[in-house]
């Protein structure tokens, strides 16, 4: 990843809860001709509570977790010295040089995109033992089920009907060697031209730009 050091996201609690909330990356793996990617639900398994009370991957991160299906080839290629990427997406939008002040006043002003992203880069496991999936989509499911009114347990379905369903995935494991964190929210830019950025962006379509503006709000004060 590209990261100037005023856009690297220094607030470790922030970016395990902004990973924890995306719940799914793209993982990004090398098949040998060409690079090959899936969407895939995950969680960040950090050492404090990894789900099944070991690995705590490179350098102290612990790993990220999922699955595949195992009709997708991209598994297939992953040998033991694979290393995949990770990607974690967060709200992204298009900043317009007329919000900035500073337009008026030079005109020495481009656009830009900002957002917010995450990537994983380490050894890549695939497993295929049915347990240890288990765990992992049992993990996934309380995860997301956690404060519904009414929550689906795996063992709320069949028992014959889980296992079959267990012997189409594969189960996804990234020992994390890497974690880099970037929010690109206009750091380089002057205080009053970030204000113009939030402003604009406040009405602009869709969820994006919202969420941009809010997290450039929580941002320390810009320079001046």
């Amino acid at each position: 990843m590209y990261l100037p050091k005023h856009f690297a996201a220094r607030d470790r609690a922030a970016v395990e809860a902004f990973v924890d909330d995306a719940g799914a990356a793209d993982l990004v793996t090398f098949d040998g001709t060409k690079p090959v990617a899936s969407l895939i639900p995950v969680i960040w398994d950090r050492p404090a509570r990894a789900v099944d009370g070991s690995g705590a991957g490179e350098n102290g991160h612990g790993r990220l977790l999922g699955h595949l299906a195992l009709a997708n080839p991209q598994w297939r290629s992953a040998g033991r010295q694979t290393v995949a990427l990770a990607i974690v997406h967060g709200p992204q939008a298009y900043v317009s040089p007329s919000w900035y002040p500073s337009t008026a006043r030079h005109g020495k002003v481009v656009p830009t995109w900002n957002y917010v992203s995450v990537h994983f880069t380490g050894r890549l496991t695939i497993h295929r033992d049915p347990e240890w999936i288990r765990d992992v989509v049992s993990a996934l499911t309380a995860r997301h089920e956690a404060g519904r009114p009414s929550r689906w347990r795996v063992s709320d379905a069949p028992g014959d009907f889980i296992d079959g369903q267990l012997r189409a995935i594969v189960g996804v494991e990234v020992a994390i060697e890497k974690v880099e964190a970037k929010e690109k929210l206009n750091q380089n830019r002057h205080a009053e031209d970030r204000a113009g950025a939030v402003a604009g962006l406040r009405h602009e379509p869709g969820p994006g730009p919202a969420s941009i503006a809010d997290l450039m709000t929580r941002l320390p004060p810009p320079r001046r």
